[in-house]
C-alpha cells in the first residue's frame, strides 16, 4: 500500500505564533483541508510569560512575544471555512481551565464543524501560567484525571449529577451535546528536550486516553525510534491491557520531519513509524514564513502520493 493509504497526516500552526500573519495561518489551514490532511493542531497558551523574569521556569519556545490565538475562538472562525479537516487543540492546558466551560466550548465546536473536533489535552508545565489563571499547579495531575471523566459525562448525558475531589455537578448539563459521543480526547505528553514521559503519565494514557501524541521522532540516520521511545509505547499498551482496554483502540500519533529528505527516506520513515503502531503522523515543517509552510504542505503530499 502507498503511504497515504496506511496513515493519516496532521499538521500544526505552531510557527504562526512567531509571525504577525493571521491571514497566512488561515490560508495554511484551508490549504491543508483542500489537500486532504486529516488534522490541524492549534497551540494553546492563554497567557505568555516574560521568560527572562522567570529563571526557574522550564524551557519554552513560547514567550510574551508569541501570538497565541485563543483556540476555541479560532476554531469557531475556521469551522465554516473548512470542510473535512479535524480541528485539534494541540494541546490544551486542561487543569488551567474550568472543566464545564471546556466541555461547552468543545461541544460547540463539534456542532459547528459537524463532528470534526478533537480535544488534545495535557497537564501543563508552567507554574507561572497557572498562577495567572488562578489555578493550582501542584494538584494538576489528580484534577486532570477527574476532568477527563467529567468531560465525557457532560458530552454524553442529558444531565450530570457528580461529586468528586475537584468537581460538584448538581444535575447540570451542556446543551446542545456534541455530534461525537463523546468527543475523542488525546493526551499530549513530554517536552521537546525530554520527549519520553514518566511512567505515571504513560500509565494514565493507557487507562484514560482515546489517543496520544508524544514528541517522539526517528533520530537522524536511524531506521526507527530509539529504545526509550519504543519502551514508552509498550508501557502505554501494557497499562491499557491492565485496565481492561484493547491497546489497538488507543490512537498513536508520532512525529515526522520530512524537510530535506528524499521520497525514499520519507517513505521508509512512514513505514517504520506505522510498524510501531502509529496510524497517525504529525508532519512538522521547518518553514519560517507562511509561504514556506504552505509550500511544504504541497511538497509533502507530492512525496507521499
Amino acid at each position: 500500500m502507498k503511504p497515504h493509504e496506511i496513515v493519516k497526516y496532521a499538521v500544526n500552526v505552531n510557527q504562526f505564533t512567531h509571525l504577525d500573519d493571521f491571514q497566512g495561518m488561515v490560508t495554511f489551514v484551508k490549504r491543508a483541508d483542500e489537500l486532504g490532511y486529516d488534522k490541524v493542531r492549534f497551540v494553546d497558551h492563554i497567557v505568555g510569560v516574560m521568560v527572562e523574569k522567570h529563571p526557574e521556569m522550564p524551557y519554552t519556545p513560547y514567550t510574551h512575544k508569541s501570538r497565541f490565538y485563543e483556540v476555541f475562538t479560532t476554531m469557531a472562525y475556521l469551522a465554516p471555512q473548512t470542510s473535512r479537516i479535524k480541528l485539534v487543540t494541540g494541546v490544551l492546558g486542561l487543569p488551567q481551565r474550568q472543566t464545564a466551560l471546556v466541555a461547552k466550548q468543545a461541544a460547540q465546536i463539534d456542532v459547528l464543524t459537524g463532528g470534526r473536533m478533537l480535544l488534545g489535552v495535557g497537564l501543563g508545565y508552567n507554574s507561572t501560567e497557572f498562577a495567572a489563571l488562578e489555578t493550582e499547579f501542584k494538584t494538576r495531575a489528580r484534577r486532570f484525571e477527574e476532568q477527563l471523566d467529567v468531560l465525557r459525562m457532560l458530552w454524553t448525558q442529558e444531565v450530570v449529577h457528580f461529586e468528586g475531589a475537584f468537581h460538584k455537578l448538581d444535575w447540570v448539563n451542556v446543551n446542545p451535546l456534541p455530534v461525537q459521543q463523546p468527543i475523542p480526547i488525546w493526551i499530549g505528553a513530554g517536552r521537546t528536550e525530554a520527549p519520553v514521559p514518566v511512567d505515571a503519565v504513560l500509565n494514565r494514557i493507557g487507562r484514560k486516553g482515546d489517543g496520544w501524541c508524544p514528541l517522539f521522532r526517528i533520530p537522524d540516520g536511524a531506521e526507527t525510534l530509539d529504545a526509550p521511545a519504543q519502551e514508552a509505547i509498550a508501557k502505554v499498551n501494557a497499562a491499557a491491557v491492565e485496565a481492561g482496554r484493547d491497546p489497538t483502540t488507543i490512537a498513536l500519533e508520532l512525529g515526522l520531519y520530512p524537510d530535506g529528505k528524499s521520497r525514499a527516506q520519507v517513505h521508509d520513515e512512514i513505514a517504520a513509524l506505522h510498524a510501531l503502531g502509529s496510524e497517525h503522523l504529525h508532519v512538522r515543517f521547518a518553514g519560517k514564513t507562511a509561504k514556506e509552510q504552505i509550500d511544504s504542505l504541497h511538497r509533502f503530499m507530492d512525496l507521499v502520493r
